[in-house]
């Protein structure tokens, strides 16, 4: 349940400047319109110019996401595992998915959970960012009105989903594995996921891309909805749908401290999948505005996982759909992707990573 919030266009991330001496006319234009006037007031007087904190012993900085992805990065928030080690992670809240990227573009934050999607559009625009771990996978899916039981019949309707984001890559790729155009259907682009909820049961869209337990409750609440993929035919058991990405300067020059926010990330893993009620209650309310009853579907439905190895290959695929959709310019390498960090965590915590559920070996 990596929720989307607030993003309905994409940003013109070539208007960047990753070298994090832009002034504030800069900033503001590279997000021109609709949040172009969001960030400066999400980042406060005085953080223009901030330059991150990738130095050792300064608390590091991350965006503050909504869904079930975040969950364990939410509960090591928390906890506060990483002060053990001399780290505090301290998160920084944006109005919408589009300033979450571009804090992390232009080192406003250390590091971010976000859709792969997103990570890509920021890498291929020239943002020095590695993906450092995993987020959550699985969870996401397609339901269709009453009687739009086939991927044929979809021709003509109205879909709903987030734009440069998984949840519309999802349904480019449905669509492509049954021969039909992208362009022979409407897309409409949300801005938040209960808006499109909202929007599906009152019939303004006729599809939609969504996250659990969203998907699974407008199966149950509209009668005769029906679920035409929950991704695992398309991708594989396990797909992943957002990443933890981090800025390439904290691998260099605070190794210990992100060490520390991913040894914390996997505690959490390790407490969600063993005391799931637990941390749950500690979680809805404090970070989830959601049900218990909603939480616990989520959390069966798409469980967070630190250690994505295993889909390197997935994520790197997953290009060939993004560029398409004209979202990238050339594929990213394997370079995009760094499990240095996780992996010494792994080798030095064999006891900690050997009792998760979820993991690549």
């Amino acid at each position: 349940m990596c929720d989307r919030i607030g993003c309905t266009h994409v940003p013109n991330l070539s208007g960047m400047d990753f070298t994090g001496a832009a002034a504030a006319p800069s900033r503001r234009g590279f997000l021109k319109g609709a949040t172009g006037g969001a960030i400066a007031m999400a980042m406060g007087p005085g953080m223009m110019g901030f330059a991150g904190s990738a130095h050792a012993g300064a608390p590091l900085k991350s965006t503050h996401g909504s869904g079930f992805c975040n969950l364990n990065i939410f509960l090591a928030h928390s906890r506060q595992y990483a002060k053990a080690a001399g780290t505090e992670l301290v998160f920084v809240n944006t109005p919408t998915s589009a300033e979450m990227v571009t804090f992390l573009g232009m080192g406003q934050v250390d590091i971010g959970l976000m859709p792969y999607t997103s990570f890509m559009a920021l890498y291929d625009k020239g943002a020095p960012v590695k993906i450092v771990a995993g987020g959550g996978i699985e969870g996401c899916a397609i339901v269709a009105r009453p009687g739009l039981d086939k991927p044929e019949k979809l021709k003509g309707k109205t879909l709903g989903t987030f734009q440069m984001d998984t949840l519309e890559v999802m349904p480019y790729d449905y669509l492509k594995k049954h021969n039909i155009s992208f362009k022979d259907v409407t897309v409409r682009y949300m801005g938040n996921t209960p808006e499109a909820v909202e929007a599906f049961k009152a019939g303004a869209l006729d599809w939609i891309c969504t996250i659990e337990p969203y998907a699974s409750a407008l199966v149950n609440d509209v009668k005769g909805a029906v679920m035409l993929t929950d991704g695992t035919d398309l991708y594989g058991k396990g797909y992943t749908d957002c990443v933890l990405a981090a800025r390439a300067s904290l691998i260099k020059d605070n190794p210990a401290g992100l060490k520390a926010i991913i040894k914390g990330m996997m505690q959490a893993q390790l407490d969600a999948e063993t005391h799931t009620d637990e941390v749950l209650k500690e979680l809805v309310g404090k970070y989830y505005k959601t049900s218990m009853e909603n939480a616990r579907i989520a959390k069966g439905k798409q469980p967070a996982v630190v250690d994505a190895r295993s889909q390197t290959d997935f994520i790197l695929k997953r290009t060939d759909s993004v560029m398409e959709m004209g979202y990238i310019k050339k594929k990213p390498g394997r370079d995009a992707i760094d499990w240095t960090m996780l992996e010494e965590v792994i080798k030095e915590n064999p006891d900690l990573y050997g009792k998760l559920k979820y993991k690549s070996a």
